[in-house]
């Protein structure tokens, strides 16, 4: 884990479902910390210091320009 670098950070699981979803796309090695005990205890988020995104340094580049694409480009639409 030594490798890994934290690249955003949120309070719930919910607010990183498509990131998630766009990183296993562009097989990033990532993981989410703190993402078990903020399940648990929601309210407890910002103790915990919400929940980090790490990617292997060696990804983080490709990592950052999906965060940016989906910040800049992106308009979601409910169907």
């Amino acid at each position: 884990m030594e490798d890994f670098i934290t690249i955003a950070r949120f309070t719930y699981p919910s607010e990183y479902v498509i990131i998630e979803l766009l990183l296993q796309q562009a097989t990033i090695n990532y993981v989410f910390l703190n993402e078990t005990a903020i399940a648990i205890l929601p309210f407890h988020s910002n103790a915990f210091g919400g929940i980090r995104l790490q990617v292997h340094k060696n990804d983080k580049e490709k990592a950052n320009e999906i965060l940016n694409n989906l910040n800049n480009d992106t308009i979601l639409e409910i169907v």
